[in-house]
């Protein structure tokens, strides 16, 4: 009743602000936390919410996510939906956010072509964009979306089990959708459709009815007339349509799965007119999609990334409560496995896996070894197995090293996520840097420097850990490309282990070859190189890094070395707490891989 409540009190305001098509809500600026961080607004940021429509529930709880995570932040997010999915409505909306100087756009694209004019001009005059749950074909910095592919044959999986339940192993299934371009809701059918194949399950023609549950009523209710076993609901108002037309015609009969959480579609379940529905995460898409936008305005280079924010199938023995998002659901016990536990980055990914492992009432063990060694992790995986750990979250030294390790953890049952570095195992999912895209910037931003010198050629210096570690192979591939067609040579890589003397000692004797810069591949690699700038050439060489720490940190200030690219470990110890636990409670995550940005660590930008 709350959620009704608030839904018509939001539509209500937006129905007085209507201009255009357009509606308009705004919330003031909340005074920035005290913990403001890198990640806090930096200015009176305005952020524009442009969704489908402003009276779904899905979108008001998205906006209701988003207005949560300004108010934290210190920014102004205006929620100016148009008043139904309108494509010249929704573009009217992008230009009205233009022309009203707003720093950056949060969009949920009605189709993927539609508006990409009129995102394309909003780029085009320095506006940052962001999708939250559907995405158009333009190139923007991030997107928060349900993997609805996957969403989508999850539905199609419970359907047909219920299906097999009841002794039906054979019969036609309707499939009520919203149109033909929602490409969130085409994917959601097509996903369904392959939990299918190889059955003797006929999957009639989809049956569109632009969202409207009356529509999808009646076109539910022609499809009980013609005797199918089961029907798919491919959004709120399809779902609530579908259930309605079981209630009064097919009980018992039919079976209705759906997709997305309101009210009506929940008691439909609670009533056993539905079989169950996939409950999107819209508030999470809105904070996360706030929060990126931040990131991208404070100068964070996103790279595209493309963010899965789950779904939960709920059912009626769950109630309304099981719409949360997954929580432990079990004393569960997670093995954390870096490279090593003394490097700073390893330090601070496990400091941020304990704080969601104390948010969720589970356990992370950081159980690392003392020094990067392929046998030693290898043992460390071993021994979580042993241990009856239920999950294992690993950034793996290599590729293949320790894949058979981690092939029979698989077969003993246990879930496994990557964190920083995959190895060449299939897992859950995993939680990165986008390291090519990354090291590009490095050498970016050196070549930027250079130029500014006045310095157009000569050679570059490499200090990289080993030549197997994907992480940092991948680093050194991206700087490597910057300046591809430059008069710059890049030099051949020398290998230091992660070893901060010995990468000094490498980078000294690059200084003594009259290198003009040297890229450090890792925190200990990077250290080095200051160093060994500090102690030789000061003033000479351009020195870019990779990874954060107090002695980096004081390397840059003191103008040893230019900039480094600053990770976000702790995000990938919290993201991966996260999945392990949706992974153990039953989700599944489809092997996604989440960049977790980095920030182009200047001196301007250490306190």
């Amino acid at each position: 009743m709350k959620k009704k409540v608030l839904a018509i009190l939001c539509s209500a305001a937006l129905a007085i602000g209507l201009l255009a098509g357009c509606a308009q809500t705004g919330t003031a600026p909340a005074a920035a936390p005290e913990a403001a961080s890198e990640e806090a607004a930096g200015g009176d940021y305005k952020i524009a919410l442009i969704t489908m429509d402003s009276i779904d529930q899905h979108w008001v709880a998205l906006n209701e996510g988003a207005q949560e995570a300004a108010k934290e932040a210190g920014v102004t997010v205006d929620f100016m939906s148009p008043d139904t999915k309108d494509d010249s409505k929704q573009i009217e909306c992008v230009n009205n956010a233009v022309a009203g100087g707003y720093d950056a756009i949060m969009v949920a694209a009605n189709g993927p072509d539609a508006i990409s004019g009129a995102l394309n001009e909003a780029l085009e005059a320095g506006i940052k964009i962001v999708y939250v749950d559907s995405p158009a074909n333009v190139d923007v910095e991030a997107t928060f979306s349900t993997n609805n592919e996957a969403a989508g044959k999850t539905a199609g999986e419970e359907m047909l089990k219920a299906l097999e339940e009841k002794g039906v192993t054979s019969g036609d299934i309707g499939i009520v959708n919203v149109n033909a371009s929602t490409q969130s809701t085409v994917d959601r059918e097509a996903g369904f459709r392959a939990a299918f194949e190889g059955s003797d399950f006929n999957i009639l023609e989809t049956q569109y009815c632009d969202g409207d549950a009356a529509k999808a009523q009646s076109i539910a209710e022609n499809y009980i007339t013609q005797g199918v076993v089961g029907i798919f609901g491919g959004n709120e108002g399809s779902t609530a349509g579908t259930g309605n037309a079981i209630k009064a015609n097919g009980k018992g009969e039919v079976i209705g799965v759906g997709f997305d959480k309101s009210d009506t579609i929940l008691g439909l379940i609670d009533d056993g007119f539905l079989l169950c529905t996939m409950a999107q995460n819209p508030d999470v898409m809105g904070k996360m999609g706030v929060e990126a936008c931040i990131k991208a305005l404070n100068g964070e280079s996103l790279g595209g990334a493309v963010t899965d924010t789950g779904v939960t199938v709920l059912k009626a023995e769950g109630g309304a409560e099981a719409a949360a998002p997954a929580a432990a659901g079990g004393d569960y016990k997670i093995a954390l496995i870096t490279m090593d536990s003394i490097d700073q980055h390893w330090v601070t990914l496990n400091e941020g896996a304990q704080e969601a492992a104390k948010e969720a009432g589970v356990t992370v063990d950081f159980m690392s070894p003392d020094t990067k060694d392929d046998s030693k992790q290898i043992e460390c995986v071993n021994n979580a197995v042993a241990g009856g750990y239920d999950a294992i979250m690993v950034a793996a030294n290599g590729p293949d090293a320790i894949s058979g390790a981690l092939n029979e953890a698989l077969d003993a049952g246990i879930k496994i996520v990557y964190v920083d570095s995959p190895a060449n195992v299939d897992v859950e999912a995993t939680f990165s840097t986008n390291n090519e895209a990354a090291g590009k910037t490095a050498g970016e931003e050196m070549l930027k420097a250079l130029e500014e010198k006045g310095v157009t050629s000569g050679d570059i210096g490499i200090v990289n850990v080993n030549a197997s570690t994907q992480s940092t192979v991948d680093r050194e591939a991206g700087f490597r490309a910057a300046f591809e067609g430059s008069d710059f040579n890049i030099l051949e890589t020398q290998y230091c282990d992660g070893d901060a003397a010995k990468a000094q000692s490498i980078a000294e004797n690059y200084i003594t070859q009259g290198v003009v810069g040297i890229f450090g591949g890792n925190e200990g690699s990077t250290t080095g190189t200051g160093n060994a700038i500090k102690a030789n050439g000061e003033g000479e060489v351009i020195g870019v890094g990779f990874d954060k720490s107090d002695t980096i940190k004081g390397l840059i200030t003191d103008g040893y070395l230019l900039c480094t690219m600053a990770q976000n470990p702790d995000v990938m110890g919290k993201m991966g707490v996260e999945a392990c636990i949706k992974a153990l409670n039953g989700e599944s995550l489809g092997g996604e891989v989440v960049d977790t940005g980095v920030t182009v660590l200047t001196a301007d930008l250490i306190d």
